[in-house]
């Protein structure tokens, strides 16, 4: 653990930031969002999971003060959000390379991603719809994922999580379907 770590609570199924300072400075990374009527952040679960593995953040149990590892953090934040751990690893992939990652708004789109250096300045180009493999996606979904994206001049990207872990992203710029 790094000493630098900035220290956070989970409360209720969710990660804050507590002090001021310390969520402005993850506030401009492009991390988290800001709590109601409190100071402080809140952040996603991948969010959460993310900064942690990169000992960015510590995080502190609000009812008996443990310290949790990166294995309990999952198994609590999973309890909240079945899909931390498919969301984390495909987060952690787009930060890997360089994008700033937020969450997604409405339409059932897990991400919003930002060209590099164009987060603050711009909106999000990209729209990540997550998909693992084997598991059956409704076509109408894509379908109303593509219209909304064109509608709000958004690119769509569809990231296919393998097995194994492994991560392919697909643009999705159109879809044809033969009724036949």
């Amino acid at each position: 653990m790094s000493t630098n770590a900035i220290e956070s609570v989970l409360k209720d199924k969710t990660v804050i930031i507590p002090t001021q300072e310390n969520a402005d400075q993850l506030l401009s990374g492009g991390y988290g969002v800001a709590c109601e009527n409190e100071s402080g952040i809140v952040l996603t679960s991948y969010e959460a999971l993310y900064l942690q593995c990169e000992y960015r953040i510590s995080v502190m149990d609000h009812d008996n003060g443990e310290i949790l590892d990166a294995h309990t953090l999952l198994e609590r934040l999973r309890v909240s959000d079945s899909e931390a751990w498919t969301k984390y690893l495909i987060y952690r992939d787009l930060r890997s390379r360089g994008y700033v990652v937020r969450e997604g708004v409405g339409w059932g789109i897990n991400f919003r991603v930002y060209e590099r250096g164009a987060y603050g300045e711009h909106a999000a180009k990209y729209i990540i719809q997550a998909i693992v493999e084997g598991a059956p996606v409704p076509v109408e979904k894509l379908e109303e994922t593509l219209r909304l994206a064109r509608n709000n001049k958004k690119e769509v990207i569809v990231a296919v999580m393998d097995r194994r872990g492994e991560i392919v992203y697909y643009s999705l710029d159109q879809l044809n379907l033969h009724r036949g």
